[in-house]
């Protein structure tokens, strides 16, 4: 029986790789008005959607220390590794995958069910 290809993401361009230097910070715009954070830490790169599962705050002012982020609304904290919450299991932000293709930083969308 042959195999049934899954459909692959698109990926969505989020500029110069030289342009995020460790630190940095910057959204990204995605098809349908939906907004990414993406973040180089110590050099790693992550995407979060910008937006907290609680109450929809933008996460892009939060501040960021190792790899927690905290909502500037209310300060729930989400490791931007996993987007789990620290404090509530239930509450989870959405990570994109950051692939580095020619130098350039690319974003593939989380799978939805």
């Amino acid at each position: 029986m042959p195999e049934t290809a899954l459909p692959q993401r698109a990926l969505i361009a989020a500029g110069p790789v030289k342009d995020l230097p460790p630190g940095g910070r910057k959204l990204v715009f995605v098809p349908g008005g939906e907004t990414v954070l993406l973040l180089n830490v110590e050099g790693e790169f992550y995407a979060l959607e910008n937006s907290c599962p609680h109450a929809g705050a933008s996460m892009a002012s939060g501040p960021c220390q190792g790899h927690e982020i905290a909502c500037p609304a209310h300060g729930l904290k989400f490791d931007i590794r996993n987007g789990q919450c620290t404090a509530s299991p239930r509450l989870l932000i959405p990570l994109y995958e950051v692939l580095i293709l020619e130098d350039r930083l690319w974003l593939r969308p989380p799978q939805r069910c």
